[in-house]
């Protein structure tokens, strides 16, 4: 497909899949979402290539995978990673720039520190760091503009940590109408770039793409009255997972299920939290139903392909832990993946391992623009076509550390997840039979033939790739028979070949 067209980006932060009615929620609160993926493809096997904003963001603006770019943390704990993309690094906007298209993000942007979303080729006001800017100038003159009150929140939901002191804010009641929420402006500004690309089109022919990226359901989730309190926490169920026990898994989870505080909140506090989500994926819904309302009313909908997704899930209670973290469960890595494409068969649903990677290539496809230089993407077209390829029979995820440093890759496979852990025990997950991942089998005898295919299998995924951890596993793992010197040395006349 070479044709320019149209592209609008919609895209959450920290967003389960199992929120959606799509991907079989019951609740009814994401109509537009669902509508979207009614009339479009709904990927039931989408991935984030690592859980965690900054990483998984420059993924999608570069098409490389993080130990390629380098941008491996958030910046706000980042405790020694790069903390801008290194100069000369492909961006896809770029690349739609010398294709004459506008470019556009609203939104969350959080690829580094120096260098801003515009310095990228993108429109919009710039909106650093990992939470709703409150305090921007932009949303301050919103606001004012329109009369409405300033942020101002009670009820605040935290736990107690270790150490004694209060723990992170969880979520919080906001007395502030709908109107005036960060996400109703994100929205509205959006709209108004809209506006001024539908221009663009209709009189110069010019296309877009638009990206709208929104702080939420991050938490802390901080809602007006009407979200806040729009599900009952009775109607919620809990998560399989809350019986983890971290038995025979890596001590590093634990922790973070202090960190985070899990057991000094009653579970009713639990089911309030996840209730509250829901309120936020629900407002956010809305707002994305404003914004395609707009498309449709300004006639783009027959030549704009719409995306949603978003950078990696959510705990929320999953495993006795919130937000995400150095624990490569299926809560935060498999994310919700929708694309609509006009022209194309509606209501399919693919079931290959895709990733958020694979939409820069797709991106790069639907502009006309070369996607060769997204090296380690794949463009989804064909799958959104309805088409049948041949495709990867597994995926690859890695993790460099948060707070601290901690490296990990996971591979995924339809029955097998492996997770491999330097500095602790590695975890295998029999997801047909533990579909909640609470019973680590890695050192069950009868999963030997499973645990060496799988070992072996990831460390050629990425020596191929060219991610280095597998040295690590050369010599610490079965990985195989190796047609090189693992030890690197060349000057150790037992490796030196005559």
């Amino acid at each position: 497909m070479t044709e320019p067209k149209n592209i609008l980006f919609l895209m959450t932060d920290q967003h389960r899949a199992d929120t959606l009615g799509a991907y079989g929620n019951q609740l009814g609160t994401t109509p537009n979402l669902d509508e979207l993926a009614r009339t479009g493809t709904r990927f039931d096997r989408w991935y984030t290539p690592t859980a965690i904003c900054t990483p998984a963001r420059a993924s999608l603006l570069t098409g490389q995978a993080p130990f390629r770019h380098k941008l491996l943390a958030n910046y706000e704990r980042n405790v020694g990673y790069l903390e801008d993309l290194g100069e000369g690094t492909f961006a896809f906007s770029q690349a739609l720039r010398d294709k004459g298209y506008n470019c556009g993000l609203i939104g969350k942007w959080h690829v580094g520190t120096k260098k801003s979303a515009g310095d990228f080729g993108f429109d919009g006001p710039d909106l650093p760091g990992w939470h709703n800017p409150v305090d921007h100038p932009d949303y301050l003159a919103y606001l004012e503009e329109r009369d409405l009150p300033p942020y101002e929140i009670s009820d605040r939901i935290r736990g107690t940590l270790p150490n004694g002191g209060p723990g992170n804010l969880l979520a919080a009641r906001l007395h502030q109408p709908a109107e005036a929420t960060f996400e109703h402006y994100l929205a509205t500004r959006a709209i108004e770039m809209l506006e001024r690309y539908a221009a663009d089109v209709r009189e110069r022919e010019q296309p877009f793409f638009l990206a709208l990226h929104f702080f939420g359901p991050h938490l802390p989730y901080i809602l007006p009255d009407e979200y806040f309190d729009l599900i009952d926490p009775a109607d919620v169920e809990l998560p399989r997972s809350v019986a983890e026990t971290f038995q025979g898994k890596p001590m590093v989870q634990k922790n973070y299920s202090a960190h985070w505080t899990f057991d000094t909140m009653p579970i009713e506090t639990t089911r309030k939290l996840i209730a509250i989500y829901q309120g936020y994926v629900a407002l956010i819904d809305f707002q994305l139903g404003r914004v395609l309302d707009a498309m449709r009313r300004l006639g783009l909908a027959g030549d704009t392909s719409v995306f949603f997704t978003c950078d990696h899930g959510e705990f929320t209670g999953s495993h006795r832990l919130h937000d995400k973290g150095p624990a490569m469960y299926e809560d935060i890595y498999r994310t919700p993946g929708l694309i609509r494409v006009p022209g194309q068969p509606e209501g399919v649903v693919r079931n290959e391992f895709v990733s958020l990677l694979d939409c820069t290539a797709t991106i790069l496809e639907l502009a006309g623009a070369d996607p060769t230089a997204a090296v380690d993407s794949r463009s989804l077209l064909p799958l959104v076509n309805d088409e049948q390829v041949e495709w990867d029979a597994d995926i690859v995820c890695e993790f460099h550390g948060h707070h601290f440093p901690y490296p990990q890759r996971m591979l995924r496979t339809d029955r097998y997840k492996l997770v491999v852990n330097p500095d602790s025990v590695n975890e295998l997950y029999d997801l047909e039979l533990d579909p909640d991942e609470l019973l680590n089998v890695y050192q069950h005898p009868e999963q030997a033939g499973i645990r060496s295919q799988m070992m072996r299998r990831l460390y050629t995924v990425l020596r191929e790739r060219g991610d280095n951890f597998y040295h690590w596993m050369t010599s610490m793992y079965d990985v195989g028979d190796v047609a090189y010197d693992p030890t690197m040395s060349g000057l150790d006349e037992t490796t030196y070949q005559k």
